[in-house]
């Protein structure tokens, strides 16, 4: 059986969840630990309630190919009329326009 490496350290439970279905999509098992720990929350130090996504070995590099293409597309944006927009907005939130490839 193949050991299972970090991969990643979520913020909270719903990127953690997200992360781990857009990996399991691509056939990446995922195992998460801490996710029990958010009711804790002021309680523990903050870095301890940190959900952290393990992977297989094996399937480490796959595993670093979906984390990166997810974080490029978080990456800010600037849009034609000049406005930055955070990653997650599809379009401007000024203008209505879309990102330009």
């Amino acid at each position: 059986m193949d050991s299972y490496v970090e991969l990643f350290r979520a913020g909270n439970a719903l990127e953690a969840n997200a992360l781990k279905g857009l990996l399991e999509q691509q056939g990446v098992p995922v195992r998460l630990l801490g996710e029990a720990l958010g009711g804790a929350a002021g309680e523990l130090p903050v870095d301890s309630q940190q959900i952290r996504l393990l992977v297989q070995q094996c399937q480490l590099s796959s595993a670093q190919q979906v984390l990166t293409q997810y974080q490029q597309n978080l990456a800010p944006w600037q849009c034609v009329c000049g406005e930055q927009n955070d990653g997650h907005f599809e379009v401007c939130w000024r203008c209505g326009s879309e990102p330009q490839a």
